[in-house]
């Protein structure tokens, strides 16, 4: 009978250290896959970052604009939960916007129309929300995506003549706009 105890004592012992081991092991991969997490939001935030700041040394963003427009990384998950699928969201609309930004900052180069870029990036900031818990689901997944939309303009021509300079035919110069004043 002692050899019974015995051995049911050193069962539940063995039991009782391999269920510490096994927590103990998925209390460190769920907070393996917390930091993993985290480190991709701070990927996210980052990126944004650097990239607005590029956009300030070109002079098409204000830098009072960039704290307003990085909170749309940094409050994305105020109100809404910390899953794969929303970091995912987050990560596709973060990249939308720089996309945007960069296409329509391409454009400006060839259009030459570097002012009304940053006209419409004034107003894509003034229509952002002030109040972090404005930033939900509505705003993210209905309202955003058209703010951005909304920076776009018409794709540019595919014939270079729509952009090209007047050139004065007597001496092969380039034209400025100021000298195409009709007398």
């Amino acid at each position: 009978m002692t050899y019974v105890v015995f051995f049911a004592l050193l069962l539940l012992i063995t039991l009782l250290g391999s269920y510490l081991v096994i927590e103990n092991n998925r209390r460190k991969a769920l907070e393996a896959q917390k930091k993993l997490f985290n480190n991709r939001v701070k990927e996210v935030t980052h990126q944004l970052k650097i990239k607005l700041n590029e956009y300030c040394d070109a002079k098409i963003i204000r830098p009072k604009y960039i704290p307003r427009i990085q909170v749309i990384a940094s409050n994305f998950f105020v109100v809404q939960p910390h899953t794969d699928e929303n970091l995912l969201y987050l990560e596709r609309i973060n990249e939308s916007l720089i996309s945007t930004i960069s296409s329509e900052l391409a454009k400006t180069y060839v259009t030459g129309e570097r002012d009304a870029l940053a006209e419409r990036l004034d107003f894509f900031v003034a229509e952002l929300p002030i109040a972090g818990v404005a930033y939900n689901k509505t705003f993210y997944h209905e309202l955003l995506p058209s703010m951005i939309k909304v920076l776009c303009t018409d794709s540019l021509s595919a014939n270079p003549e729509d952009y090209a300079k007047p050139v004065d035919p007597e001496n092969n110069f380039e034209i400025s706009t100021s000298e195409l004043v009709i007398n």
